[in-house]
């Protein structure tokens, strides 16, 4: 059975900062989620604060709190992704907490758990463990890049995103269960902490391996699931963006693990990369999808994130991007991905007589 546990996010859970948390509370195989402990939002149902939809896991403003109420737990999950992967202190105070408490605690963050002497010692005063799922893996783990990729038989879709945080392990999970139910053997690869936390079984944690691997395990990652379960389209998580300046990325998917099809995220309102004037604008979707071509994709989708627009205005661009672009622009939280899935069937039925 899953280990029930509880989220910290301590002040952060109505922020960008707590996607890790975001994502629990919308689904998870790993961990039954009990309760999230953040003092401003207590009181309230996490997924209620999150996207207005009651989801049966209270807010608490205490762990002690939470302990009295939700019965038996076993894990406290840090809840936060913050720029540079670092550890609010705030959150540092709950994890002790949590520790006195007989909970162990996973850290999906940089700033590792077990490099803080005092917590490795308060963890084995407690008979619990510190796990950070961020730690790199040894070298002796990590695969090249060696050209297996391209014996694959199922096509291979990227969800890549104009900027971080823009909902794209969400996507690609929504997508993955909308073609599974439409009795599709879909397969997610998933590429964050989250992903894992979730209960991805194949995958790895793009910004926590070297450099020089990074295109091998996303080869590796894809052949061992295509191997493993014949999985007739595998659909990858993108990480931040192609332009993002902290952190480019998305060609590596396409480039080294042979992604010929895109689902692109969008968010209308969204100006600046990161919400930082002095990052930059974020250019135009057609400027992306263009890029996307020269190295040989196809978008097949855009999806639309729906921040600070209201359900007239995100019907109203959804209606305008699909003039625009002549693609099918999906609304994911607030209608589901099933429009897409058709077109999906199309790319495997197309890859499938091109194999033979």
């Amino acid at each position: 059975m899953a280990e029930r546990a509880l989220l910290l996010t301590n002040g952060l859970l109505a922020t960008p900062n707590a996607k890790t948390a975001h994502g629990l509370i919308r689904d998870s195989e790993r961990y039954t989620i009990a309760g999230v402990i953040d003092p401003p939002t207590a009181g309230r149902d996490a997924g209620e604060v999150l996207d207005g939809k009651n989801r049966q896991i209270p807010v608490f403003a205490s762990l002690e709190e939470a302990l009295a109420q939700v019965g038996p737990v076993q894990v406290g999950i840090v809840g936060v992704a913050t720029t540079g992967g670092i550890l609010p202190l705030e959150v540092l105070f709950l994890i002790e907490t949590c520790l006195q408490n007989g909970l162990s605690v996973v850290n999906g963050l940089h700033d590792l758990l077990n490099d803080r002497p005092t917590l490795v010692q308060l963890a084995a005063e407690n008979n619990t463990q510190l796990i950070d799922i961020r730690k790199p893996k040894p070298r002796a783990e990590l695969h090249f890049w060696s050209g297996e990729v391209f014996k694959i038989k199922a096509p291979i879709l990227a969800v890549l995103g104009m900027d971080c945080a823009m909902g794209k392990r969400t996507t690609t999970r929504l997508l993955t269960q909308a073609c599974q139910t439409a009795g599709l053997n879909a397969q997610m690869i998933y590429t964050g902490q989250t992903g894992w936390l979730q209960g991805g079984q194949y995958g790895f944690i793009f910004d926590s391996t070297l450099n020089d691997f990074i295109s091998g395990e996303i080869e590796h990652a894809l052949v061992t699931c295509w191997q493993e379960t014949a999985a007739e389209v595998l659909l990858i998580e993108g990480q931040s963006a192609l332009r993002n300046p902290s952190g480019p990325c998305g060609l590596e998917f396409i480039v080294s693990g042979n992604a010929r099809h895109v689902v692109l995220m969008h968010a209308p309102k969204r100006r600046f990369f990161d919400y930082e004037p002095h990052w930059g604008e974020i250019p135009p979707v057609e400027s992306e999808i263009e890029i996307i071509q020269k190295f040989g994709a196809e978008v097949i989708a855009l999806a639309l994130n729906t921040e600070d627009c209201t359900p007239e205005e995100a019907r109203q661009f959804q209606q305008e991007y699909a003039d625009r672009l002549g693609i099918p622009v999906l609304l994911p939280l607030e209608e589901g991905v099933e429009p897409v899935v058709p077109v999906i069937r199309q790319v495997i039925e197309k890859t499938v007589r091109y194999a033979d």
